[in-house]
């Protein structure tokens, strides 16, 4: 049985922490509108970074990478793309602006769930096509010794788990059986157990995740890459996945461990925002303020072109000129000499 369709037929108590993390998102999400009207540059700024890092976390989760130097002209530009990788980051970049633009037309269907695949697989042959084979979900450890982490269901049975997870899906806003947003994280758990492509599913998870939040009135992802604090948490994200999916085939699992996760995550992103957009102490700016977030962010010393990378659209010459206001201000200091030279902050910022 479907986590969801439990969900939907049995009362459920919520765990207090999620009923914290529920209750700090719904805070943070009534203040979006007031930074829509006060921080509409800025915010448009922060769309394209958001853009930026999704497809390239997205990609990366599943380890498909790109040359550092390419990311803004692969995922903004219309260039001719080098290699199948750069073909897929452009393909999550094209999924993103369908979601970001059309939301309120897509209906969260079986028909969207492919079409999502399809765009994000780059128009593949295996786009949009369920699996026709079994799928054992392998973890590779350190010490290169592998084990079967999970047993996707059997691949006759994944059309009918896939209708039945969104009728679920319409069942549990239609009957406010439980929070949308548990609802949401609890259907996220259930698609990555179905696992119904051979391929892409974790970012197909991801873009319908984003998909529903916008259509709920959670719209953080516009402006805050969720799919990088994932990539951030990527430990976790893996440990609550399998925590939660242990047992799922019998009906057994828990899925309060994924379901804290997916709204944390949330809980951060809007946190973030609030940071960025909210924080009367930033230079102005808005470029300057990406490269105030990404020093935030740094553990240890960082690079100037490190510091460069975690702020695609901003130049490496912008981004030594603020790394020495900033040192000339007393928050950074700079270790050694020459353009590798490293830097570090000295007082942490409010």
């Amino acid at each position: 049985m479907l986590t969801l369709e439990r969900f939907n037929n049995r009362p459920i108590d919520v765990p207090p922490n999620t009923v914290w993390y529920l209750a700090d998102v719904a805070e943070a999400r009534g203040k979006q509108e007031l930074w829509s009207r006060q921080y509409p540059q800025r915010l448009k700024t922060l769309r394209e970074h958001a853009m930026i890092e999704s497809a390239v976390s997205s990609n990366r989760i599943e380890g498909v990478t790109i040359d550092q130097a390419r990311v803004k002209s692969v995922v903004l530009g219309n260039q001719p793309l080098r290699d199948r990788n750069e073909s897929e980051v452009r393909g999550y970049r094209n999924a993103l602006r369908l979601i970001h633009e059309h939301a309120a037309e897509l209906p969260v269907s079986v028909d969207t769930i492919r079409r999502l695949h399809s765009i994000s697989r780059a128009e593949e042959p295996d786009g949009g096509r369920y699996r026709e084979h079994a799928m054992d979900i392998i973890e590779t450890r350190a010490d290169g010794r592998r084990r079967v982490r999970f047993s996707a269901i059997e691949a006759s049975r994944v059309p009918t788990a896939v209708e039945d997870l969104v009728q679920q899906w319409d069942a549990a806003l239609r009957e406010r059986s439980c929070h949308p947003l548990v609802a949401l994280s609890v259907m996220n758990l259930d698609f990555l157990c179905i696992h119904p492509f051979h391929d892409g599913n974790g970012r197909v998870s991801r873009l319908l995740w984003l998909l529903q939040c916008h259509q709920l009135g959670y719209e953080v992802g516009r402006y805050i890459s969720l799919e990088r604090l994932i990539e951030e948490a990527k430990d976790r994200y893996y440990e609550t996945l399998e925590q939660s999916s242990s047992g799922w085939h019998e009906g057994r699992n828990d899925p309060w461990p994924y379901v804290n996760y997916s709204v944390y995550v949330l809980k951060s992103a809007y946190k973030e925002l609030e940071k960025r957009v909210g924080s009367t102490s930033s230079p102005r700016g808005e470029k300057r303020s990406v490269i105030l977030a990404a020093i935030d962010r740094a553990v240890g010393p960082f690079s100037a072109s490190g510091l460069q990378a975690e702020c695609p659209g901003v130049g490496l010459d912008f981004v030594r000129k603020t790394l020495g206001r900033l040192r000339d201000g007393g928050l950074v200091e700079c270790i050694g000499r020459g353009r590798t030279a490293q830097w570090r902050k000295t007082t942490p910022r409010n």
